[in-house]
């Protein structure tokens, strides 16, 4: 009898030793979700719609009563563009809330944040432990030095750009032929595909291509490009040489006067010239050379 007592207390000791095992199991697999504060930003931008739709919002979107009664205020604003983008935040609430898949609530914390709506976030977020969806760059700002995590819209965007805009220009390494006859195909360093127009003669080299146009699939993305022409630059034209010709000098303008004489044939003075004074390297010579000039005059 006290056999099968023992056997008994060891079995149920078994079971309740696997039981523990198996809770304690799940609770460590069980993940803490943090409610997710959306901010009137995100609603106006409207792209936190095809986020939801991709699956990559794990959490439950928690829209503040307060965010909705500011996009109440706005919708009654007196500037059209104002009014027009707050229905269109309230129009994104509602589709949200349509989705399925997706899990939201309108948080009641007031309809009104006396505080500032930016302000009545960063609480919520403190309080509840969630993190902000925004894309303000001041809220962003202000919630990174609080610690408090923040899902930006804007990064994940830039995450997501392509590397390479059409009209960009790198090179490229040609490995095999595309689906046309002409068509050469390249990888991008993220196993991004290529196909360059044209190019099939230049399979195996490496070649400076620019973009042309992309391609986004459910497969992936694809890029076209072409190959960029490197033409040298061609001679500058020689600018024709002109022949400058010296003026002829006109004959009778430099004809000369005749010479006119005194009638003294010992005086041989010009009579319609200026006497002009000999220059004279040797300053003795010059001297000279006024002392007659004084003696003819006196002669005179």
């Amino acid at each position: 009898m006290e056999i099968i007592t023992i056997g008994l207390l060891l079995a149920i000791a078994a079971e309740a030793t696997y039981l523990v095992a198996v809770n304690t199991k799940k609770l460590s697999h069980k993940k803490e979700v943090r409610p997710i504060f959306v901010d009137t930003s995100v609603l106006i931008d409207g792209r936190i719609i095809a986020v939801a739709q991709s699956g990559f919002i794990n959490g439950t979107l928690s829209v503040p009563r307060s965010v909705i009664g500011e996009l109440q205020f706005l919708a009654d604003h007196a500037d059209n563009e104002k009014r027009a983008r707050a229905r269109h935040g309230l129009d994104v609430v509602s589709e949200l809330q349509a989705m399925p898949g997706v899990k939201i609530e309108i948080f009641q914390d007031g309809s009104k944040a006396e505080e500032g709506v930016d302000e009545r976030l960063l609480k919520l977020a403190k309080k509840y432990h969630g993190s902000i969806c925004t894309i303000d760059y001041n809220l962003n700002k202000v919630a990174q030095v609080e610690d408090i995590k923040v899902l930006n819209v804007n990064d994940l965007a830039m995450s997501l750009r392509m590397a390479y805009l059409p009209g960009e220009k790198m090179l490229l390494e040609l490995t095999q032929k595309g689906q046309d006859s002409h068509q050469a195909v390249g990888h991008l360093t993220d196993g991004t595909m290529v196909v360059v127009e044209h190019a099939s003669n230049r399979i195996g080299q490496t070649v400076e291509i620019e973009f042309i146009r992309s391609l986004q699939t459910a497969a992936g993305k694809m890029m076209f490009a072409k190959l960029v022409e490197n033409k040298r630059p061609s001679a500058a034209p020689k600018k024709p040489t002109r022949n400058y010709k010296k003026p002829e000098s006109n004959p009778s303008t430099n004809q000369t006067q005749p010479t006119v004489f005194h009638s003294d044939q010992n005086d041989r003075r010009l009579v319609n010239q200026p006497k002009q004074r000999r220059q004279y390297k040797n300053k003795g010579a010059q001297k000279e050379q006024d002392f007659v000039d004084l003696a003819n005059e006196r002669k005179q």
